[in-house]
C-alpha cells in the first residue's frame, strides 16, 4: 500500500476542523493527572509557536525557487494556522477547571515575540537577516522531527483508549499527529533548500531539543502545582505534587505517555548526516486517520 504514496512529497492541503471543549474534564486521560499536564504543558505552547511556524514561513516562500516545494510550503503553513486555532481553546478550558495559565502564556509569548522575532536580541543583533531566517527555520525543523515522532506515537498508541482518555482531546490530538505526519518533510526540505548548513542544522536542533525539554518540564510543573483537585488532595494526605522523571517514566510505562528515553533517542536520528523526514511514520497510516 505505501508503494501508492510518495512519502516524501505527499499533497498537503489544511483541513477544517471543530472540537468542543465544554465536556472536556479536567484530568482527560483518567487516573493520570500527570500525563494530562503533560500534554497540556505541551498544548500552552502550541498556539503561539504555530503561529510563529507561519510568520516564519511566509518570510522564507518568495526565496523557494522549486515549485513543488513552495506549494507543500503553502500547505504547511495552511495546516499550521488550523493548529494553532485548534489548540487555542486551552487556556479557556484551563481556566474553567481552576488553573490560571497566564502567566505561563506571556512567558511563551515573550520567547515569540522577542527572542525568536524577526531581529535577533542585542548580543545577536550583528547576524545578517538572511542568516537569521535560515536560523529559526533550522529550528523549525528540529521541533517538527519531534513533532512528527509524536504524531506517529499518537497513532499507535492503543493504552490511551484503554485508559479511556477524553474523546475530544483524544481526537484532537491524533489528528494533529495525522497531519504532523503528513507534512513531515516541509520544514526539513525548506531548510534544506535554502541553507543546509549542517553545523546549523545541529546547533538549532540542539536549541529545539532544550526548549521542547524546558516546556515539559516547566510546563507541567506548573500545571501539577496550580491543579486544585491535586492541591486539595496535597493538603488532605500532607503530600507534596511535583514533577518527576521517576513519574514521567512510570508513566510511559503504561503506555500514555512517550518515554523521556524515546525522546532523548530521537536526537542523533535528526542528527545523522543521511538523515530525511520521510524515513519516519507512515503517510498511508496518517491518510487512514484523516
Amino acid at each position: 500500500m505505501s508503494n501508492m504514496f510518495d512519502e516524501r512529497h505527499p499533497l498537503i492541503k489544511p483541513r477544517r476542523v471543530t472540537f468542543d471543549w465544554s465536556g472536556v474534564p479536567l484530568h482527560f486521560i483518567p487516573g493520570s493527572p500527570f500525563a494530562t499536564h503533560w500534554v497540556n504543558a505541551l498544548q500552552l505552547i502550541l498556539p503561539a509557536g504555530e503561529r510563529w511556524f507561519v510568520h516564519v514561513f511566509k518570510q522564507a516562500l518568495p526565496l523557494i525557487e522549486d515549485k513543488t516545494l513552495h506549494a507543500e510550503a503553502k500547505g504547511f503553513m495552511g495546516q499550521e494556522a488550523v493548529h494553532a486555532r485548534a489548540h487555542s481553546a486551552v487556556y479557556t478550558y484551563l481556566k474553567s477547571h481552576g488553573i490560571d495559565a497566564s502567566r505561563e502564556q506571556r512567558r511563551i509569548d515573550f520567547i515569540f515575540r522577542a527572542l525568536l522575532s524577526d531581529r535577533p536580541v542585542v548580543p545577536l543583533r550583528w547576524i545578517p537577516a538572511r542568516r537569521w531566517l535560515h536560523f529559526r527555520l533550522g529550528v523549525i525543523a528540529g521541533v517538527e522531527h519531534y513533532t512528527a515522532v509524536m504524531g506517529d506515537w499518537l497513532m499507535n498508541a492503543d493504552a490511551l483508549d484503554r485508559a479511556d482518555a477524553d474523546p475530544v482531546i483524544l481526537d484532537l490530538f491524533r489528528w494533529h499527529g495525522a497531519e504532523e505526519v503528513e507534512h513531515r518533510s516541509v520544514a526539513f526540505d525548506v531548510y534544506q533548500h535554502l541553507n543546509g548548513n549542517y553545523p546549523r542544522r545541529v546547533l538549532t536542533m540542539l536549541i529545539a531539543f532544550a526548549a521542547l525539554w524546558f516546556t515539559f518540564h516547566r510546563g507541567t510543573s506548573q500545571l501539577l502545582r496550580h491543579d486544585p483537585v491535586l492541591r486539595t488532595r496535597a493538603a488532605r494526605d500532607n503530600t507534596v505534587v511535583r514533577f518527576s522523571y521517576r513519574t514521567w517514566t512510570k508513566t510511559a510505562r503504561q503506555g500514555l505517555l512517550p518515554s523521556p528515553w524515546f525522546l532523548a533517542r530521537e536526537l542523533p536520528t535528526y542528527l545523522s548526516r543521511s538523515y530525511h523526514p520521510s524515513q519516519t511514520g507512515s503517510t498511508p497510516q496518517a491518510l487512514a486517520y484523516l
